[in-house]
């Protein structure tokens, strides 16, 4: 396969760190976005280090002004990009009726609207040069609803329906569109969020009884599927939603 460009968002750890070495074992050159500078400049000397070609690249998803930096400087450094990769997430566990306007506001800021802006940054060029992947992480949370996730469920949600109806749009173009929905995966967001929880183990133990292979989802079970959905082997699957949740979510 040819060397492209991929910009994969929250690169500086879990998910997103094995989807940007993923695309780069495929030979993609990868821009490791992250609101993290340090976290982002480790993974791109991991990248590095294994001869792949790395960029890290300090954004914030939340500021319209850092999209369009980050996204400039990518292109100038490495080229146009024709792979993005919508991973920057938060959340926390609080149900629904303790939280407030300003909560809201940061979940949907980072997993909707960050989604948003960085795929209205990009898209434009692929259509225009008649090849883009796309490919946004949802959650499995956005297709049943989780428990003391409400907005989180919401933002992810809208991202799922968000994404079908941009594959609808630049179909035509040559561009596809989308989304890979984790289920409850072993990251460092998940674990800050159980460690704050007074159940925090009960909770973990809970996820893994309900999942059929009895286990949590590792951030490498993930990367493979959307690696896939960039490539160019993947030219006809557009507006897709795929689960990656050990059976969680079958549907």
């Amino acid at each position: 396969m040819a060397e492209r460009i991929a910009l994969v968002t929250g690169a500086g750890g879990g998910i997103g760190r094995a989807i940007a070495c993923e695309l780069a074992r495929e030979r993609r050159a990868v821009a490791i976005a992250d609101l993290r500078g340090d976290a982002a400049r480790s993974v791109a000397e991991e990248v590095s280090a294994g001869d792949g070609t790395a960029l890290a690249v300090e954004l914030d998803v939340t500021d319209a002004s850092s999209v369009r930096a980050a996204v400039a400087r990518v292109t100038g450094e490495l080229g146009p990009v024709d792979i993005v990769v919508n991973c920057a997430g938060w959340d926390e566990l609080v149900p629904f009726l303790e939280t407030d306007e300003p909560f809201w506001d940061r979940v949907l800021e980072v997993n909707f609207k960050g989604c948003v802006r960085v795929t209205h940054a990009v898209l434009g060029g692929m259509v225009d040069r008649g090849f883009g992947r796309v490919v946004n992480i949802g959650s499995d949370a956005g297709r049943v609803g989780s428990s003391l996730e409400s907005v989180y469920s919401g933002a992810k949600g809208g991202v799922i329906a968000f994404t079908k109806t941009i594959a609808r749009e630049v179909a035509a173009a040559g561009v596809t569109a989308n989304t890979v929905c984790p289920g409850p995966t072993r990251t460092p967001l998940l674990e800050g969020m159980a460690a704050r929880d007074d159940d925090g183990s009960r909770l973990i133990s809970s996820l893994e009884r309900a999942i059929p292979m009895r286990r949590l989802g590792e951030p490498d079970d993930v990367a493979p599927a959307v690696a896939f959905l960039a490539s160019d082997r993947a030219g006809f699957i557009t507006g897709q939603t795929l689960s990656v949740s050990g059976g969680l979510t079958m549907a």
